[in-house]
């Protein structure tokens, strides 16, 4: 597992023009974005991580008149994505290192904060929080329950982990945010699972540190 969790990055980057050619373009999140975007004015600000080339979600924020960051570890990804949107800011880096200095209205890790192992979304739950304006949102993709599983990016694997909704719970509760929602398996969004958390209007600073 740790040998395939520490190959990510160049799976992707091996991956990158594949995989963008095979995204889909549904956009079955819709309905999930629409609900982060409440949270978010126009021309708020949002943080995509692990934006990949930019589409089709990215695509989707900046048509609803939002400002999009997108961070993402590939470099062929994010080529793709300044080509496509030049108006973007968009930063080559990993979300585990994640420190710009500045509040989102709003962040998504659609299909990427998945591919942390437990102790690493732990560590990151805080970084998020602090990313975040009062009132903001974070929309995630995790698993159903606790689990570690291993998926295919192109001809490469790939790790992915959950934590449970009640340790999620626990530990966002911890840094000042509250689960909005939370649907597993949902099977209006193409069998993802789905929580969509709301950092308190008050939270201007970590509450505490979560347990270990």
């Amino acid at each position: 597992m740790d040998e395939i969790r520490h190959s990510h990055r160049a799976v992707y980057e091996a991956n990158a023009e594949d995989w963008d050619r095979t995204r889909s373009r549904v956009l079955f999140e819709r309905p999930w974005l629409d609900r982060l975007l409440a949270h978010v004015p126009k021309r708020g600000s949002i943080l995509d991580l692990g934006c990949g080339a930019g589409e089709p979600i990215a695509h989707y924020l900046i048509e609803q008149g939002r400002v999009v960051t997108g961070v993402d570890f590939s470099r062929g990804m994010l080529a793709m994505a300044r080509r496509r949107f030049p108006g973007e800011r968009w930063i080559e880096a990993d979300m585990r290192d994640l420190e710009l200095e500045e509040e989102f209205g709003a962040i998504v890790a659609w299909d990427s904060f998945f591919h942390l192992s437990k102790d690493e979304q732990r560590a990151l739950i805080p970084r998020l929080a602090r990313h975040i304006e009062p009132g903001g949102a974070f929309l995630v993709t995790v698993g159903p329950d606790e689990t570690e599983a291993v998926g295919r990016v192109g001809n490469g694997a790939v790790f992915h982990a959950s934590l449970s909704l009640a340790e999620y719970t626990a530990r966002f509760e911890a840094v000042g945010m509250d689960i909005d929602s939370f649907v597993p398996d949902d099977a209006t969004c193409g069998g993802h699972s789905v929580l969509l958390a709301i950092k308190r209007a008050a939270s201007h600073a970590l509450a505490r540190p979560a347990a270990n």
